[in-house]
């Protein structure tokens, strides 16, 4: 056992010191100075709405630095300790050495998310795509699976819009919040492909479906988002759902249509129909920056509508169930052999494979 903790603590060694030049801990330790001087000031108080921010800042880098500088000293720690510690005296110090694995692995994410809009909520969109009941039953699938993993990453999840079926999910949209939801989630963004033995076939034949997953962050008030009023078609209608006093009876559900490429959101789950709109409107504009970016366009009227095909040739990542067990992510060849912990919300380390090569 001591050689296999030893290969392990090296293996974080060599990972750690991979990530030092990124992690750029003395630059944040000075910044963290910085903004502990201005908190200490008379004045500081002053502007409430400047002080909360400056505030958030620096609990963040505090609680960065603070980490990293932990896991650093815990790898040459537990070093020293195997290497005195008899086989008996072992164990205890596996269970601590590969919670400090789980910790690098955790807090490794946050080292990549430097980009413009990864803290920025989400809204995320699962559309069912070829494959019939099972691709419903997959949509319903993968929605489960990013609602655990919000729940175990402290992610605060909303559900603005769903189509439900009777085998699953036609679609549905929900709004994630908290700390980098956009930078931790973005690598969900594609096509996902799921193969098994259908539990609605009654030869129980093997099944392959395929359901769309979109990852937009919250731009806000992008000013390069000019939208035309002609281009807009506002609907309302009647609010769909299983019944209950969170949901309306009135016409207050909307649907904005974006007429140029036939882009339409949906909002239902709100108090109000002004609420709804709002917030379609909102999501409207996420999605129009991404496409926008995507397509390197200057100005909305130069969009094109193009999609990927929601179907097999397309995928980033595979649930496999038969005739083996396996899920593979496409684009980085990162693999997980048991997908019930996937399904079960165990995903980040798609996550961090991804993050590694964008």
């Amino acid at each position: 056992m001591k050689k296999e903790l030893l290969d392990l603590l090296i293996s974080l060694k060599e990972r750690f010191d991979g990530i030092k030049g990124a992690l750029k801990l003395e630059e944040k330790t000075e910044k963290l100075k910085k903004l502990s001087a201005k908190m200490e000031g008379s004045d500081f108080w002053g502007d409430q709405k400047n002080a909360q921010k400056i505030s958030k800042e620096a609990a963040r880098l505090e609680s960065f630095v603070s980490t990293w500088q932990n896991i650093e000293s815990s790898i040459n720690d537990f070093s020293e300790l195997i290497e005195i510690s008899e086989e008996n005296e072992l164990t205890e110090l596996e269970k601590e050495i590969k919670n400090l694995e789980k910790k690098f692995n955790n807090s490794e994410i946050e080292v990549f998310l430097s980009g413009e809009h990864d803290q920025k909520s989400v809204i995320l969109t699962i559309n069912t795509g070829t494959g019939g009941q099972d691709a419903e039953d997959f949509s319903q699938m993968l929605l489960r699976m990013y609602l655990r993993f919000c729940e175990k990453k402290g992610l605060k999840t909303k559900v603005l819009e769903e189509s439900p079926s009777e085998a699953g999910l036609k679609s549905v949209m929900i709004e994630v919040r908290g700390e980098f939801p956009y930078g931790i989630l973005k690598s969900e963004n594609g096509v996902h492909r799921l193969i098994r033995l259908s539990p609605f076939n009654a030869k129980n034949l093997r099944q392959t479906s395929f359901s769309r997953v979109e990852v937009v962050p919250e731009v806000g008030d992008d000013l390069s988002l000019e939208i035309e009023e002609k281009d807009l078609r506002i609907d309302v209608f009647r609010s769909s759902g299983a019944g209950g006093q969170s949901v309306n009876t009135t016409d207050s559900a909307v649907r904005v249509t974006f007429l140029p490429l036939g882009l339409s959101v949906s909002c239902q789950n709100e108090r109000s129909q002004l609420q709804n709109k709002e917030t379609a409107m909102k999501i409207l504009k996420s999605k129009l920056w991404k496409i926008k970016a995507e397509q390197k366009a200057e100005k909305i009227s130069e969009l094109r509508g193009e999609m990927m095909d929601n179907s097999f040739g397309s995928q980033i990542r595979t649930y496999t169930l038969q005739p083996y067990k396996l899920v593979k992510d496409h684009r980085t060849n990162f693999e997980h052999s048991n997908p019930d912990k996937v399904f079960d919300g165990d995903i980040e380390g798609f996550m961090t494979s991804f993050l590694r090569i964008v």
